[in-house]
Parts: C-alpha cells; structure tokens; sequence
C-alpha cells in the first residue's frame, strides 16, 4: 500500500457497506481501488459481537454495524478521504483476515500485546479498559484467586483469554472455556453452564442493561490493555491514522464517542 502524502483533494462522505469475509475480494491498495465516483476504499474487518464497540443494529429494522469502533472508523475515513467498507468473521480470524490482504485493518476493541505485534501492525492506543469477572448475581466474585476450582468463559482469541491463562499460572484448577461471542459466553453463564467470564468492563456494562441477572467485577490485568487498530505488516496506513486519533484526542472528540458509547469519557 502506497504512503499517502496529503489528503485527497476531494473528500467524500464516508459510507458503510456490510459484508461476511466469505463474499470479501482480497483488499487492494487504495490507489488502485476506485468506485465509479473514483472514491477510494478503505476495508475494515471486525466481530460484530462485542457492544458497545461494534454490534449490530436492528432497531430501525435494517441490519447494520454500528458501535464506538465503528464511528471512530467512519471519522478516520472522512479525515482521509476514503469510503468505508466494513466485513466480518470471528474475532480469532481477525489478523488471519488482515494478513490476507482481505481487509485493510482491523477494528475490534482489539489489545496490541507483544504476540500480536509478532503478525501486524498497530495504531496508537485509542482506548483504556479494564478486565471484569462476570457472574450471576449475589456470587460477589471480585479477586482471581476465588475463580479456583470453577469453569470461567473467555472469548476465543481475546486479550482476555491470554489473561486468563496468566492467572492460571498463580491460581490453580481453573477450567477454561473459549468460546467464539460474548452473547454465547454471558448465556452460558446465566443457564449455569459456566461460573463466571472474564470480560471486557465496558461491554459488560452494555450486557448487564440487558441481563439484570448478572453481575461484574474489575478485575486487575495480567497484561496489556486498551484497544488499538491493526495493519498488516508494513502497511502504509499507521502513520496516517496515528494522526488523525491524535487529532481525535486533542479536540475532544474521542471522549465525545466515549460518552455516547460507553456513557462515559476515556479513563
């Protein structure tokens, strides 16, 4: 992917369109990818599993992503100059997808840890999180040495799925279950299936409005947290975006999405 030296003279509004990895072509360089309005296209992969960063829509009786990810996405595009696309798949094909070449980057409330920096590339930091344990209501689960002896649910392929496994190390008899969406993960714990989930503060939060019946906990981190865009290797876009989250940061408008969002401002 050819480095981009200025902005596109002409900037386009940015617009979604929805796709599964399946029906994606392979992503080409934005100076070789154009629409009949000679429009450039950025691709974005994500797991649309995981509000309030991005999940489907079905309010207003069209299915579309939508989330925190997908707004800050949508803001980098326009800055750019460039159409947005967004596909999908599981969240652990992911960086498989990106080192594809079928998408151009990665959105996913994703953690930029040191096995992951080993494939792709990373954007700056864009948002602080924290781990919580999620549990039916009245367990009060609140320290990792109580998760002992029970069976947690992790998402497959998720910062917290590696934290568990580091716990694991100091906390022993612990049985792990990954699993490939959160929804599938806080039912198990509801139908007792699982005892509790380690799972992101922030979309436990946006479960827990719908799930009275649980209850979450921080969780202090075994490792790194927040969330950062992925590249593939090498890719020409990082300096790019890097400046615009800065410039995000700086106005306020990354804590304006964060309210909207999360109901909140970043930590």
């Amino acid at each position: 992917m050819k480095r981009r030296t200025a902005f596109w003279a002409i900037a386009c509004l940015t617009s979604i369109t929805v796709g599964t990895l399946s029906g994606c072509e392979q992503a080409t360089p934005p100076t070789a990818t154009t629409t009949p309005s000679t429009t450039k296209v950025l691709t974005m992969v994500t797991s649309p599993d995981y509000p309030p960063y991005e999940f489907y829509d079905t309010s207003s009786g069209s299915k579309e992503i939508v989330g925190f990810d997908v707004d800050i996405a949508k803001y980098i595009a326009k800055e750019l100059g460039f159409e947005l696309k967004i596909n999908e798949t599981n969240f652990d094909g992911l960086i498989p997808a990106i080192q594809a070449k079928k998408a151009d980057f990665v959105m996913a409330g994703m953690t930029p840890t040191p096995e992951r920096t080993k494939s792709v590339d990373f954007s700056i930091l864009y948002y602080d999180a924290k781990d919580t344990i999620l549990s039916l209501k009245g367990k009060n689960l609140t320290k990792a040495e109580q998760l002992s002896g029970l069976k947690v649910g992790v998402q497959l392929g998720s910062i917290q799925e590696g934290n568990l496994k580091e716990i694991l190390k100091k906390v022993k008899n612990i049985q792990i279950v990954s699993l490939n969406k959160i929804p599938e993960i806080i039912q198990e714990v509801k139908s007792k299936r699982l005892d509790a989930a380690i799972i992101e503060d922030t979309v436990a939060t946006g479960f827990k409005a719908s799930n009275p019946d649980v209850e979450f906990n921080v969780l202090p981190s075994e490792g790194a947290s927040g969330a950062a865009v992925a590249f593939p290797k090498g890719s020409a876009n990082v300096e790019d975006f890097n400046k615009v989250l800065k410039k995000m940061k700086e106005s306020g408008e990354i804590d304006k999405l964060a309210t909207k969002w999360f109901g909140q401002a970043n930590k």
